[in-house]
């Protein structure tokens, strides 16, 4: 990513995180009449960031050189960012000024260690598969394939997340909670983005995306930021129907970029007697080293 492009991200990134303020959420009086801006002024930002409205401007437009870490912390509470946005703005400010070392594949590593299938196959009570930073899934074990059989059906080799998510109309039947789970993926990419400023790859799918997905483009141009790490995932299964399982991602030290990706559910969970029912739908007829139906 080009410095400029560097530079509009932060300027698109702060005046969204403006924009989204009243002055009543900021804990400033507002005197009522009709507001030029949507949200926050400028001036309001640099008030409660304790700076001069000068500086706030020149930090918005993209101009971080020598910006400390004290300035950031400080516009991250002006902004109420939260954890996740303000570690973005910190990339970005460092994308900003580090010096251009041209392209960056960082993150979008193909490659997966063999321990890490034997893990994955010891994992028979959950579902479990290693995806890297662009969401494209690298490995799965017996009872993922059977729990994401629909994304893992492509030509596209490996298959990636995000393109099922908005390219394939079967993600909208199968996530039952479709729009947090694009507000998700949109968020990783651009977290991603801003960590490896560089990164061609990433960018080419970023595109691909923007240009077959109004939905995306949309998503994208707001500028929101997530980590995926744990939580609750609705799905509606095609073989045993609605399905509510607990995810966490589990990042890998050694293999930077990579995570471990598992779905469990208590067995007196509601929803146990379903998962249950996938466990049984599970064969040894695919072999365990293949995440979809055409693998290298």
């Amino acid at each position: 990513m080009p410095s400029d492009t560097v530079r509009e991200d932060i300027r698109h990134f702060l005046t969204t995180r403006r924009a989204r303020l009243t002055p009543k959420q900021a804990g400033l009086p507002d005197f009522g009449g009709r507001r030029q801006v949507s949200g926050l002024r400028r001036s309001e930002v640099a008030q409660l960031a304790a700076i001069s409205v000068e500086y706030y401007t020149r930090l918005e437009r993209g101009n971080v050189g020598g910006v400390s870490e004290e300035i950031l912390d400080s516009l991250a509470a002006a902004l109420q960012l939260d954890d996740v946005e303000r570690a973005h703005l910190a990339a970005l400010v460092r994308a900003a000024n580090a010096p251009h070392h041209g392209a960056d594949r960082d993150g979008g590593t193909s490659h997966v260690r063999g321990s890490l299938q034997q893990i994955l196959d010891a994992m028979t009570g959950a579902a479990a598969f290693v995806r890297n930073a662009h969401l494209d899934v690298l490995a799965t074990n017996r009872l993922a394939r059977a729990l994401y059989e629909e994304a893992l059906d492509t030509d596209d080799q490996p298959p990636n997340l995000a393109r099922f998510v908005f390219l394939d109309p079967r993600a909208r039947r199968f996530y039952r909670d479709w729009r947090g789970i694009a507000h998700d993926a949109v968020g990783s990419l651009r977290t991603e983005a801003a960590r490896t400023p560089g990164n061609t790859d990433l960018a080419d799918l970023i595109d691909e995306l923007a240009t077959r997905s109004d939905e995306f483009a949309m998503r994208w141009d707001a500028h929101d930021v997530e980590y995926y790490r744990s939580g609750r995932q609705r799905f509606h299964h095609p073989a045993v129907g609605d399905l509510d399982l607990d995810y966490d991602a589990l990042e890998i030290p050694a293999d930077p970029g990579l995570a471990i990706v598992t779905y469990t559910l208590a067995p007196t969970a509601a929803y146990a007697d379903v998962f249950r029912r996938l466990q049984a739908t599970t064969t040894a007829s695919k072999p365990a080293n293949s995440p979809g139906r055409h693998a290298p």
